[in-house]
This record gives structure tokens, C-alpha cells and sequence, in this order.
């Protein structure tokens, strides 16, 4: 392999997940982003791959790359600019590495960022979401492990596979304060409280899938049996009964969005946590964000905070029209009042 190469061998399985601790996605995320970029310089810049090496890259190719994933495969300025972030500190690694990169590391730093309208995140206003938690049928074994994990998932504004990853030891109820343990992004932990009413749906969903279990042991506490070994439940499994519920429950309250995800029940606790007033930077920790600006795509007004802002407003501030008088384009009661008729 020619040293491009080597840097994109020893960025991939040494500096993501072992110096950054990056998660899997993340990981992915990066290495969709290089394939992309080694797709155009195949393609758009007729480079076999073992003749692709830095000096044939400069500034000018990034922007073309940029312009090519806008144009040709119609990606949006937010997954351009993400591609272009990835390529940022890709350069700033192999900058680290060998020092005559570093001057394509900086001029790509002067790349901007495109500038888009933030879409607004996506998420279940509470009367959508409890109609999406009535959806699943508790006298099923499915349909209480299902029910309990919307509920868990909603309460902590985990994220899907940090759910599903849970062990029973992680969770701590027979405190004060009941809490779980969430091992996150960059195998970061994190600790958030657990309501009352959750502990209660916890303690219903052991006895019937743990029963014999004590709160130290480490089985996962969701699962599925197959050939009576108990593994973990897929992403993709979460989603299709998510879909489900969501198509049911749209059926009875029109607020269900047409697509439910299990991503959303986070996205939902974390804006009905901001519309009753708790601080982004208390939030973002909730969340496991690293930083404040993932955090801010919550913090934004829906039409139900700008009414209520609205109906705050004193009457006095805003003045009364002007009645319009009784007699003003009436000749009858005009002559009238004045003595003429």
C-alpha cells in the first residue's frame, strides 16, 4: 500500500477506535465518507487506486468532491457538510503523521461550512406518544417487553442500542434515587435518574423475563430466545415493531407521525424537557452530547410555546380597535340623533 493508504489503514482500525474511542457508528459514518471520496477520484478524476496519494489531492479537488456529492448524488448542504467535516480531521490526522500534509490539512480548513435551514428534530408530542405507548398488547410477553422498553428508552433519552445493551446489574432501584448506567458514545458513562413510574413498569417486566434473576447479574435485559440461548435484540427488530405501533396508533390520533422510530422517543424527551424549562447544558448531559451545539436542534419554539408566550402577554400592551360607532353609515339614525326625524 502507497502511504494514503497506510494513513487511511492506520485512521480507520487504530486512531477511530482506540485513540478516540469512537463508536461503531461513528466509525461507519467515517468510512462511508473515505469510500465516497476514493469513489470520485475513480470516477470524476480517473485515478487507479494505487496511484491515489496525497500529493495528487489539494484543495481544489475537495471542493470538486464537495460539488460532486451536491450534484451528482443529490445530497443535502447537512451530509456535504458532514462529509467535509470527516475529511477535516482525516487530514488533520495524516497532518499529524507527516508534516508535509499539513498544508493541506489547513487549506481545507478555510473550506466553509454551506450554510441550510436547520430542520426542526422530529418527535411525538405527548398526546401522539400516548397513544404509541397503548399500541402494544401487554398480555403477550412481546407486548410487555415492548411497552417497557418505549417506556425505559423515553425516560432515560437513550439512544436504541445503548437501551438494548443494558444489563440488569446496570440499572440501580433499591436506592433513594433510582438510576441506570448508560456506557455511550466513546464508551463514556453516564448516569441518569429513573421516575417512579418506570421502576414500577421495571419491576413488572422482571418478574415475568427475569424472575430468578438478583440485581448484580449481567444478563441483558432485553432479549430473544433462539435455540435456547438468549441474545440481544437487533436494531432492526426495535424498528419493524416500532413501525407497527406507529402505523396503529396513527390510526387512532392523527398527531402520530406517518414514520415511528425508536430514535424519536429520545428526540421527544429531550423537547418536552426543554418546553418546560430545563437548561440546553442540562439537557445536552442528560443526552451524553459532548457538545452544547448538538444539543441546540432542541432549542427551538413550536407553535404551541409561541401561543403560550403569546397568551402572556399583558392586555395593556397591545391596544383595543377603535369600536366602530352605531350610527357611522346609517343616514336614518343619523337624521335621527339630530333631531331631524
Amino acid at each position: 500500500m502507497n502511504d494514503f493508504f497506510n494513513v487511511v489503514r492506520s485512521y480507520m482500525l487504530d486512531y477511530l477506535p482506540k485513540q478516540k474511542c469512537c463508536s461503531d457508528n461513528t466509525i461507519k459514518s467515517h468510512k462511508m465518507a473515505l469510500n465516497l471520496f476514493i469513489e470520485f477520484l475513480r470516477t470524476e478524476k480517473s485515478m487507479k487506486v494505487n496511484k491515489i496519494a496525497f500529493d495528487k489531492i489539494d484543495k481544489q479537488v475537495i471542493l470538486d468532491f464537495l460539488e460532486w456529492l451536491e450534484e451528482v448524488r443529490q445530497c443535502s448542504p447537512a451530509t456535504r457538510n458532514h462529509r467535509l467535516s470527516i475529511l477535516r480531521t482525516f487530514l488533520a490526522y495524516a497532518g499529524g503523521l507527516d508534516c508535509t500534509q499539513i498544508a493541506l490539512e489547513i487549506d481545507v480548513k478555510k473550506i466553509p461550512m454551506k450554510k441550510h435551514r436547520q430542520e426542526l428534530t422530529d418527535y411525538l408530542p405527548e398526546n401522539a406518544l400516548k397513544t404509541l405507548f397503548e399500541q402494544p398488547n401487554t398480555r403477550k410477553l412481546n407486548g410487555l417487553r415492548d411497552r417497557f422498553f418505549m417506556t425505559l428508552t423515553y425516560d432515560t433519552a437513550a439512544r436504541c442500542s445503548e437501551v438494548l445493551d443494558l444489563k440488569i446489574c446496570n440499572l440501580k432501584i433499591d436506592t433513594t434515587n433510582p438510576v441506570v448506567y448508560f456506557l455511550g458514545k466513546g464508551n463514556k458513562m453516564r448516569v441518569v435518574p429513573l421516575m417512579n413510574k418506570t421502576v414500577e413498569h421495571y419491576k413488572h417486566y422482571l418478574k415475568v423475563f427475569h424472575p430468578n434473576a438478583d440485581s448484580s447479574s449481567h444478563d441483558l435485559i432485553f432479549y430473544v430466545t433462539r435455540h435456547g440461548q438468549r441474545n440481544r435484540i437487533s436494531n432492526d427488530a426495535v424498528e419493524a415493531f416500532m413501525m407497527k405501533y406507529g402505523k396503529d396508533a396513527r390510526k387512532i390520533c392523527k398527531d402520530v407521525p406517518e414514520k415511528v422510530h425508536a430514535h424519536q422517543l429520545r428526540h421527544s424527551r429531550a423537547v418536552h424537557f426543554y418546553r418546560n424549562g430545563m437548561p440546553l447544558a442540562l439537557i445536552g448531559e442528560y443526552l451524553g452530547h459532548v457538545s452544547l451545539d448538538s444539543t441546540k436542534i432542541y432549542a427551538y419554539a413550536d407553535a404551541e410555546m409561541k401561543r403560550k408566550a403569546m397568551e402572556k402577554i399583558k392586555d395593556n400592551v397591545i391596544d383595543e380597535p377603535n369600536p366602530i360607532p352605531l350610527w357611522q353609515n346609517n343616514e336614518d339614525m343619523i337624521l335621527k340623533l339630530s333631531g331631524l326625524k
